[in-house]
């Protein structure tokens, strides 16, 4: 059972919080990199709390800022973008994507205070398509962690991004908790039907798997066992990379590329960036039945409403809370849907809003299937106290190598072999894997 404040600890995340000094500690994505153009609009950008705007200057650097000017503290949202920084609008100060105040023109003495203060700035770096920023303490800011997903080249295409209106551990528990697929995604679905080579037969038909569960150097993993073939056993496979990331399963293990990051706007909005680096392919990924014909409900591209500027303006759902994300009630009632509701992304934003925006912990009832949920609660409150009373931080943000021990992603293995060698063994057979799996201890 977890406490009051250990509710608190694990889902606040300003600038002071124990999770929020913890998070700042990794490099964080912020938008695609295709949403800054040169000396094309700013960007508002928020990120656990902390108001920001991003910008690309004339020679393609990126900047993110405290979007208040430390003159007067008027938003640089208004600035001009122009010849390599932004220019406040109120009084014309100018800077550059450091924060190097270059410009002071309403000053007749550039030589007196507060000449040259420069604004708050976080390290840059751009990977995979993504803004990353650092907002951490360190003089020198560790390396972006080797996720495969992140490492591979630049595409919109393989990248989604989405908000939820809600606390960012509890859209990132609905990653790591495998037994409510069977329900609340393919509940309706008659697993009998389904391809026999497909994996996911055996998620659908056995709805109650034995989870296995580990920390590792990375994190925490999961595997969901369930029988398959006569002789074999079928094991589906996530992880939880630190501090919010999840590589998840939509594929065989040796040919999924995926991660999903929960990245806080604030307390109670989360962003999500859902990386697949088989998406741009046009790999069809909707569950068919044997006879070809499609799974209905699963659908998961997602509608957007129209972009605006301000703090929240990108990425939201269509449906959502206010319109009960389109629920087909004759659809539930029929059978064809378990939810109602069409797309695995809506059904799980449904879900993890329906828990208010920060879930009150101390109201549930934990069983054997949320092992992965508890364990991951656990070494992450632990992790960010340690940092708090010692500063040690997870071994994997100054060895990012480990982060490619990490993949979600099915197999099928002989009765009886041990769930995390036959993980290591059929990621020795992906492309470019280091073949030494690091138990944590």
């Amino acid at each position: 059972m977890i406490t009051p404040q250990e509710n608190e600890q694990l889902s606040r995340v300003g600038p002071g919080t124990l999770m929020g000094n913890f998070l700042r500690q990794f490099w964080t994505p912020v938008c695609l990199s295709s949403e800054l153009v040169a000396d094309g609009d700013p960007l508002r950008l928020m990120i656990m709390g902390e108001k920001l705007i991003g910008f690309r200057d004339t020679s393609g650097r990126v900047g993110v800022l405290d979007h208040r000017c430390p003159h007067r503290c008027a938003s640089l949202f208004f600035g001009r973008n122009e010849e390599n920084g932004i220019r406040c609008a109120y009084h014309g100060w100018k800077f550059d994507v450091e924060g190097k105040c270059l410009d002071q023109p309403n000053l007749t003495d550039k030589n007196k205070f507060p000449a040259g203060v420069p604004a708050k700035a976080y390290r840059v770096k751009e990977q995979g398509g993504l803004v990353f920023i650092y907002m951490g303490n360190r003089e020198v800011a560790p390396e972006l962690p080797e996720l495969e997903a992140i490492m591979g080249e630049a595409n919109d295409l393989n990248i989604a991004l989405t908000q939820r209106e809600c606390n960012w551990l509890q859209a990132l528990e609905g990653d790591i908790d495998t037994s409510h697929l069977g329900f609340l995604h393919v509940g309706g679905v008659d697993g009998e039907r389904l391809d026999m080579n497909d994996p996911e037969r055996f998620t659908v038909i056995n709805k109650a798997p034995t989870i296995n569960v580990s920390e590792m150097s990375f994190g925490t993993m999961y595997s969901a066992q369930r029988d398959a073939f006569e002789g074999t056993e079928h094991h589906r496979f996530a992880c939880f990379v630190y501090p919010f990331w999840v590589t998840y399963p939509s594929h065989s293990l040796e040919h999924n590329v995926t991660a999903n990051a929960w990245v806080p706007i604030d307390d109670e909005n989360t962003m999500i960036f859902n990386i697949d680096l088989t998406r741009a392919q046009g790999r069809n990924k909707q569950l068919k039945y044997a006879d070809g014909t499609q799974v209905p409900g699963l659908a998961r591209p997602l509608d957007y409403l129209p972009r605006t500027t301000d703090w929240q303006g990108r990425w939201r759902a269509a449906k959502n809370f206010a319109n009960d994300y389109g629920i087909d009630r004759e659809m539930q009632r029929s059978g064809e849907s378990y939810t109602g509701i069409t797309g695995i992304p809506l059904q799980d934003q449904a879900i993890q809003e329906s828990m208010d925006s920060i879930v009150d912990r101390t109201m549930e009832h934990l069983a054997a299937s949320d092992r992965m949920v508890m364990l991951t609660r656990k070494v992450l409150l632990q992790s960010a106290r340690d940092f708090a009373e010692s500063g040690q931080l997870p071994e994997v943000l100054d060895n990012p190598a480990l982060a490619r021990d990490a993949r979600g992603g099915d197999i099928v293995v002989p009765v009886g072999t041990d769930w995390l060698e036959g993980y290591e063994e059929k990621m020795a057979l992906a492309k470019g894997y280091r073949p030494k799996l690091d138990v944590a201890e």
